[in-house]
């Protein structure tokens, strides 16, 4: 998933700031609201149209699929109150709760999901999330235009059962169903706002614990406010969550030093300068930050000059001095930390065989990339880097710009720009070479290695490599109900993808919170939508 959690690739979850904003009497009970300050605005709520982080934050509280996922990414009912799965992986049985409703009346039904489903994946949507569907029965077809929506592997039976219909056994399967391009859809609602339909938050309609308000489409300000229809609202505690972009962390900081913010991101020097604050604490994140060059280009063809790029850079040097704010060093493209060996338990990304082009080596890379050049015939290179306008990854370009103008020949022009702009500008593949992001949309390194297949819509530097391809299809379809098999088919393609440099990672982030006691509840997750507030409070 992009961020934009600057995009994931882009830019953000919203960094979230919360403030204690009320505590005056409701009907004989506090009020209880909190506010956020945000790093990057909303692009839409369209749930088969997002990639951002941000946005997936936010549906995940406006909105409730089959299961949710609580804290450490466990499993539990959602709309579905209970499920069955056959012995052969290949049916899921679904019974959804009757007393779910959308925020305009109209029952959550099974109907809902198949319609939702079979619009995200009708290629006239265009969603760049299609191929999160693969391995349900005719998706792969569907996507490419050799079979119509109807027959996907989804079904209802009657209101209130749903049947889904997997090709073969999917290890992650109930986490995907606590994503929210899994949720449902109300095609009433489709219909009645058409081409508006989650542009702003009057023009969707909400099933989960709280529904979107006050976000007009193009302001920086929203809200989310506890949903009177939501099935469980006795568990919600919160009656607003007021959020406003704020990229500035010092400004952040001085309003929580003030009293006046509850929870505070930091940026790598205040962290620093927090020292061992009883009230600072970590969050890991799922995910990777990498550059990915335009391989539509004979230059960024050549390896060698990839491979330069990537010797270039020190990463220990780009991860604790430069980024900090918890970031690592891991030599992957998947995240430390998001999955283990079904043998022996080790980090996926232990298992990984690291080339010589993610070590620094800047003796090396200067002879690679004077030879990469005369490969294409060129003596020099310049090229304009494109990322996002968040403080940290102004930082982030100033220092890359520093590391590759190493390289003989090489000029380096920085292009900062806004979250919503470089998303699209990705995803068209308006670049040369850009800084990009991933975040795990669930626990498992499939969710990184998808995205390098070559027709993957988020494969954005257009990289190919069929053995790769085949590897990753492997491990998904053959090798499914296999955990060794499938895990040495991953392991084995992120080799190739490393070795090949298909984009060079620079570190997986982290962040650095400044905490208030008082908040309590908040349910963080590394991968997927991070933030769930169904159950936060103020105490």
């Amino acid at each position: 998933m992009h961020l934009s959690r600057g995009v994931a690739a882009l830019a953000g979850v919203a960094s979230i700031a919360l403030v204690l904003s009320g505590c005056g009497q409701n009907s004989g009970q506090q009020k209880k609201t909190i506010t956020t300050s945000a790093d990057t605005e909303l692009t839409t709520v369209d749930p088969s149209k997002t990639t951002a982080v941000g946005t997936f934050n936010v549906l995940n509280n406006v909105d409730e699929g089959l299961v949710r996922l609580g804290k450490d990414s466990k499993v539990e009912p959602g709309i579905a109150t209970d499920w069955t799965v056959s012995k052969d992986g290949k049916t899921y049985t679904y019974n959804l709760r009757k007393g779910a409703k959308w925020s305009n009346g109209d029952p959550v039904t099974a109907q809902n999901f198949v319609y939702s489903w079979q619009r995200t994946l009708n290629p006239k949507t265009a969603s760049q999330y299609g191929y999160l569907f693969s391995g349900i029965k005719n998706a792969d077809k569907i996507q490419n235009k050799k079979a119509k929506v109807s027959t996907l592997g989804i079904k209802a039976d009657g209101k209130y059962k749903l049947t889904v219909k997997p090709e073969q056994r999917i290890p992650y399967f109930n986490l995907l169903m606590g994503f929210p391009v899994f949720f449902p859809q109300d095609s009433n609602a489709v219909k009645k706002f058409g081409n508006d339909y989650g542009t702003s938050s009057k023009t969707q309609v909400y099933n989960g614990p709280f529904t979107l308000t006050k976000w007009t489409g193009t302001n920086n300000t929203w809200t989310l406010k506890k949903n009177k229809d939501y099935w469980d609202k006795k568990q919600v505690k919160l009656d607003n969550i007021n959020f406003k972009v704020q990229p500035d962390t010092s400004t952040s900081l001085n309003l929580y030093n003030q009293g006046k913010l509850d929870m505070a991101q930091l940026s790598a020097t205040q962290a620093k300068q927090m020292g061992n604050k009883k009230d600072l604490i970590s969050r890991k994140q799922s995910s990777n930050y990498y550059i990915a060059v335009n391989q539509k280009s004979k230059v960024f063809k050549n390896l060698k000059i990839r491979q330069a790029m990537s010797m270039i850079i020190n990463r220990k040097v780009l991860a604790n001095k430069v980024m900090g704010g918890g970031a690592i060093n891991n030599k992957s493209f998947v995240s430390e930390g998001l999955a283990v060996s079904p043998k022996n338990g080790t980090d996926f990304t232990k298992d990984t065989t690291v080339p010589a082009s993610m070590d620094y080596n800047p003796t090396k890379a200067k002879q690679l990339f004077k030879q990469g050049l005369q490969e294409v015939g060129r003596t020099s290179l310049h090229f304009t880097l494109l990322n996002s306008d968040g403080s940290d990854q102004k930082q982030l370009s100033e220092y890359l710009q520093s590391a590759l103008q190493k390289l003989p020949g090489l000029k380096v022009t920085l292009n900062n720009i806004p979250g919503r702009a470089i998303l699209s500008r990705q995803a068209s593949g308006q670049f040369t070479v850009t800084v990009a992001n991933w975040f795990a949309d669930f626990s498992d390194p499939i969710t990184f290695l998808n995205i390098l297949t070559y027709n993957n819509p988020s494969n954005i530097s257009g990289w190919k490599n069929s053995q790769y391809d085949s590897l990753i299809k492997d491990s998904n379809a053959d090798d499914g109900s296999n955990a060794n098999a499938r895990w040495d088919d991953m392991v084995k393609a992120q080799n190739i993808a490393l070795k090949d440099q298909a984009i060079i990672p620079l570190y997986q982030s982290g962040e650095k919170w400044m905490v208030n006691s008082k908040v309590k509840g908040i349910v963080y997750n590394t991968a997927g939508a991070n933030y769930n507030f169904k159950e936060a409070y103020v105490k």
